[in-house]
């Protein structure tokens, strides 16, 4: 070592030759022996045996005592799980990178941007022997992958243009983009369709499809893949594959989760501490509608965001459904029937004895009112702790259509009318209503350990959210009852949800503070506040009542 260079550039040095020492290491399988190392690096065993005892020592090598090589060291595995656990991408990813590789029998891949190169993450190797095997942890360039071209594509464009200035085009095939124009227009395409491709431009003979993975406020999070050999994976496969590609990159964005401190990106609105919410609902003139059920109130809040009562009631609040001009129908737990407009002026009241001990209601998109009734008739909460759920008539008495298990506290319909969905905090047990079928299906039933279905709402992808009573989150679950996502909350008893927003895309959650024990409360003190956040879908309308 030259004692005249100083000090800095003597440290640098031996920082290099330790970072020399690491990815020769990570790049050994079985591991490499310490005059193996020597060699292939070609330092002298004494400054050798410095650096791999200071990394030793600070647990980014280990060494294996019987066979006498150095490995990765745990404190290094540690370190890159925690680069990587705030989006926890990979996690998020794995269940569609399986999916992916399992319909079509070729690698599956997730990757990120950084430095200017797309690095793997994860991968699914596909079942066939000839198949494409790049290593995780390879960085590659991105204007000659589909990965790369995915994420520049949807770069914001000062980003992008910051990439593109510093780029170079090195031709790794005869398929290659050779220049900026070439690359500027492919990225047109790609973020009109929603998928890029690869066509042989990186390795020759092998071609994949590659989609953004974006986060709810549309920043790239990385890419995935799909990668095989040329003869298989045809420019008509590519076609076909890059819509569900794009869909999986779609659902992998939804999955991963924020940042741990962030609350889910939860914000507590400007609204009155509830002891218990109902709602809240978003109506087609652009008012936020929710209720106290407890200290039965009726609030609303306009454009501007101010909060207002609209009117309190003398018994506690069943439910309330909106109506088409802008007011709506409130039921109390006694039979009460209040018609209220925008402003809180009565259009009628009146009591109907049917209607005692209404469990919840829902307007369907025709503009029918649905409620949930116990089973055992009127005025009965307990019965034989089942529901009956049907139409209401013009004389407002309910016409029961199905009878389930348990008190059903929620019910939801699909924007076309031809399903109502309905959830039991008691048995835990979401189902699928359709008219015209007498046999309810079972959606899913929650564990108790995760907490009670206590409110659900719709999205237009096909989603069913959940609100978990004592499971301090919201679900979304898909149609068939898997949960393909759990958003924290920062309070244990959500009940009450609903989209709303210009573009509908807030989820709004009502929240309450009765049962909540004191000692829980001091951890939650949002208990009972009326929440948002973004879950990074659109929800569906709420359906109006004509009433």
């Amino acid at each position: 070592m030259d004692q005249t260079k100083p000090a800095r550039s003597d440290g640098t040095a031996l920082l290099e030759k330790a970072c020399d020492v690491l990815e020769a290491v990570g790049a050994s399988a079985g591991g490499i022996s310490h005059a193996a190392l020597a060699a292939r690096l070609g330092l002298p065993r004494t400054t050798l045996y410095r650096i791999l005892s200071a990394l030793v020592a600070r647990g980014l090598l280990r060494q294996d005592p019987s066979r006498r090589v150095y490995g990765i060291g745990f404190r290094l595995l540690e370190m890159t799980q925690g680069a990587w656990s705030a989006p926890d991408l990979p996690s998020a990813a794995a269940p569609e990178l399986r999916a992916l590789r399992d319909a079509t029998g070729e690698t599956a891949y997730i990757a990120v941007l950084e430095g200017g190169e797309a690095v793997a993450l994860g991968k699914f190797e596909g079942a066939h022997e000839v198949r494409s095997a790049a290593r995780l942890g390879q960085r590659k360039p991105l204007h000659c992958t589909s990965q790369g071209k995915a994420m520049l594509a949807f770069l914001p464009d000062d980003q992008r243009e910051a990439l593109l200035r510093k780029m170079s085009y090195p031709v790794l095939t005869p398929y290659t983009l050779r220049d900026r124009r070439q690359l500027v227009a492919a990225l047109q395409v790609t973020r009109a369709r929603g998928f890029s491709i690869d066509d042989e431009e990186i390795v020759e003979g092998v071609r994949c499809v590659g989609a953004p993975v974006l986060d709810a406020e549309g920043r790239v999070l990385g890419a995935l893949s799909v990668a095989g050999p040329a003869w298989r994976m045809t420019r008509e496969r590519l076609e076909l594959l890059g819509p569900e590609v794009a869909a999986a990159g779609k659902r992998i964005g939804a999955a991963v989760r924020p940042p741990p401190g962030t609350a889910g990106g939860v914000t507590a609105l400007p609204a009155p501490v509830a002891f218990h919410g109902l709602g809240p609902r978003w109506s087609a003139d652009g008012r936020l509608w929710w209720a106290d059920a407890l200290a039965p109130a009726l609030f609303n809040a306009g454009v501007d965001g101010v909060p207002s009562m609209v009117a309190r009631l003398a018994a506690p609040i069943a439910g309330f459904v909106l109506s088409r001009d802008g007011g709506c129908l409130v039921v109390d737990q006694t039979g009460g029937v209040l018609r209220l407009g925008v402003d809180g002026a009565a259009g009628f009241a009146m009591k109907v004895p049917a209607l005692q001990g209404l469990q919840t209601l829902v307007a369907h998109p025709d503009g029918g009112v649905w409620t949930s009734m116990p089973a055992g008739g009127t005025g009965d909460t307990g019965g034989t702790g089942g529901s009956r759920i049907g139409r209401l008539d013009d004389h407002h008495v309910p016409g029961p259509i199905w009878e389930l298990p348990g008190v059903v506290g929620a019910l939801a319909w699909t924007a076309d009318g031809d399903a109502l969905y309905a959830a039991s905090a008691d048995t835990g047990a979401i189902h699928r209503l359709e008219p015209g079928r007498a046999t309810p299906r079972l959606v899913t039933r929650i564990p108790p350990g995760g907490g009670r279905p206590a409110a659900l709402a719709l999205d237009d992808e096909g989603g069913i959210w959940t609100a978990l009573r004592d499971g301090w989150s919201v679900a979304r679950l898909t149609a068939d009852g898997e949960v393909d996502r759990v958003l924290p909350l920062p309070v244990p008893r959500p009940t009450g949800l609903g989209f709303g927003g210009p573009d509908r895309a807030t989820l709004y959650v009502a929240t309450a503070r009765d049962g909540v024990a004191l000692d829980v409360l001091s951890s939650a003190p949002l208990s009972g506040r009326l929440l948002a956040l973004s879950p990074g879908v659109r929800g569906l309308s709420e359906p109006a009542a004509r009433v």
